[in-house]
C-alpha cells in the first residue's frame, strides 16, 4: 500500500517509524516532513494547508491511505476534501475536529453529554471576563478559545495574573484569531494523564495512558509549551480509573458526536486530571498527542497500518502492548517557547539498541541536520520500567548534546 502522512513534527515522525515496520507499507510519503522523516519516507515539499496540492499528489501517486498528524489541516477541512475526492483518509472531518478547535464548543459539548470537566464560563468581552474572575478568585485558568499551538492556556495563580491574561487574549490579541473569546475554568488539582483512542463512529479503542510535561523547566516551572517530555504507561492510573475514563469520557464523546450528526473518525485524545472526584477532562484533541505519541507507539505490538485499516472497516484491532515502559525527553531551542534561533547544527547522532530519536523541528541541509523549530527532537528509550527507560534517554542526551543553543528538562520520568 502507498501511504501519505501529513505533517512535519515529532508526532508524524513517530507514526512513520511505526508504519515503516508494516509488511503492507510499500511506499510512505510525507508532506512536508522534516530532517529525520526522510530516513523512512519520501518527503515532498507541499504545505500541510495546501489541500489542493495534497489531493493532486495523492492521486498522482495512487495513495491508498492518508493519515493527518497536526490539528490545523483538520480544522481547515482536509478530511472532508479528501473524502469528496474519493480518497481514503484516517482523520476527523472539520465539524468533528471542532472538539479541539474551539474550547468553548468542547465545554458545551461535555456539558450536554455528561462528560466530567471543570466548571467554566466563556466571554467575548474583557469586562465580563474580569468581573467573573473577581467573583471566582484565584488560582483560575484562562484559555484562548481557538488553536494556539499549545500555548493559549494560562494557569493564573493570582487575580492580577488572570486579568492580564484576559487583556493579552481579548485586547492584545496575543493568540490572533484564537483569542476571539476566552474560556475561564476552575483550577483543578491532581495528577494529569493523557488517554488516546482510535475512533470510528461509535467504535472506541483506547490506548495505554501516558503523561506529558507541559512546563518548560524542571519541577513544572516556567511557561506552558507544546510538551517537554512524556512517558508511558502512567502506572499510577488504576484500571478502574481507565475503565471509567474509557466509558464516561471517550465513549460518551464518540456517541455524542454521532448523535450530533458529526461522527468522529481518527484519534480522539482526552487530556485528563485525576481529582478527588475522579478523572475530569482538561481538553480534547482531535489527533495524536505530541509528545505522547512518541512514547505510546513504541510500545504498541500491533502493526499500526493494520490497526488503521481494521478501525476503518469497523473491526476491533485487538490492541496489544509491550510489557515495558517508554520515556521521551524533548530537546528544545534555547529561548523556547519564546524567540529562538533556527539553523543551529545538530550533532552526529549515535544510537544504541535501547534508544531512539524522533525529529520534530529539524531540517536537512547539505551540511547536515539543523534545528528548524522550538522543539527540535525527542530522545526516547524503552526499558523494563520507567526508571530504566528514563535513564537510557538521559544517557543518550548527555553523550550527544553539549551545545548551549539547546536545553531539556532533567526530571522527565523521575517522579
Amino acid at each position: 500500500m502507498n501511504l501519505f502522512v501529513i505533517g512535519r513534527g515529532g508526532r508524524e515522525h513517530s507514526m512513520i517509524m511505526k508504519l515503516a515496520e508494516s509488511d503492507k507499507a510499500d511506499r510512505i510519503y510525507a508532506a512536508p516532513g522534516n530532517g529525520g522523516i526522510g530516513d523512512a519516507a519520501e518527503c515532498v515539499d507541499i504545505d500541510e494547508l495546501d489541500i489542493d496540492g495534497l489531493i493532486d499528489f495523492a492521486r498522482k501517486k495512487e495513495v491508498d491511505l492518508t493519515i493527518v498528524g497536526p490539528e490545523t489541516p483538520l480544522l481547515t477541512g482536509i478530511a472532508d476534501r479528501f473524502r469528496e475526492a474519493g480518497l481514503a483518509i484516517f482523520a476527523p472531518e472539520k465539524n468533528a475536529a471542532l472538539i479541539e478547535g474551539s474550547k468553548r464548543y468542547a465545554k458545551i459539548f461535555m456539558e450536554e453529554n455528561g462528560i466530567p470537566t471543570a466548571a467554566y464560563a466563556s466571554f467575548t468581552d474583557a469586562g465580563g471576563a474580569k468581573s467573573y474572575i473577581k467573583k471566582q478568585g484565584a488560582p483560575i485558568v484562562v484559555k484562548a478559545d481557538g488553536l494556539a499551538a499549545g500555548k493559549g492556556v494560562i494557569v493564573a495563580q493570582t487575580v492580577d495574573e488572570a486579568m492580564k491574561a484576559v487583556d493579552d487574549i481579548l485586547v492584545g490579541k496575543a493568540f490572533s484569531g484564537a483569542g476571539k473569546s476566552v474560556v475561564i475554568e476552575e483550577c483543578l488539582s491532581g495528577e494529569e494523564f493523557s488517554l488516546m483512542a482510535f475512533v470510528h463512529g461509535a467504535n472506541v479503542f483506547p490506548m495505554i495512558p501516558a503523561r506529558d510535561h507541559k512546563r518548560a523547566y524542571d519541577q513544572d516551572q516556567g511557561p506552558n509549551t507544546g510538551g517537554m517530555g512524556a512517558y508511558a504507561p502512567a502506572k499510577d492510573i488504576s484500571r478502574k480509573t481507565l475503565a471509567f475514563a474509557a466509558e464516561n469520557v471517550l465513549q460518551k464523546a464518540a456517541d455524542g458526536m454521532v448523535a450530533a450528526g458529526r461522527p468522529f473518525t481518527g484519534i480522539l485524545y482526552a487530556g485528563l486530571i485525576m481529582t478527588d472526584d475522579g478523572p475530569k477532562v482538561i481538553e480534547f484533541n482531535a489527533r495524536f498527542g505530541d509528545p505522547e505519541t512518541q512514547v505510546v507507539l513504541p510500545l504498541l505490538e500491533n502493526d499500526l497500518l493494520q490497526v488503521f485499516l481494521d478501525v476503518l472497516d469497523g473491526k476491533d484491532p485487538s490492541l496489544q502492548w509491550k510489557k515495558q515502559s517508554c520515556a521521551g525527553v524533548v530537546l528544545a531551542s534555547k529561548g523556547y517557547p519564546g524567540s529562538y534561533n533556527k539553523g543551529v547544527a545538530l550533532p552526529e547522532m549515535q544510537l544504541d539498541a535501547s534508544s531512539f530519536v524522533v525529529h520534530a523541528g529539524t531540517r536537512k541541509t547539505e551540511h547536515g541536520i539543523v534545528s528548524d523549530g522550538g522543539r527540535v527532537l525527542l530522545a526516547g528509550a524503552k526499558g523494563a520500567d520507567l526508571s530504566e527507560a528514563a535513564e537510557c534517554a538521559y544517557n543518550w542526551l548527555d553523550k550527544n548534546v553539549n551545545s548551549e543553543e539547546f536545553f531539556y528538562r532533567k526530571d522527565i520520568g523521575k517522579g
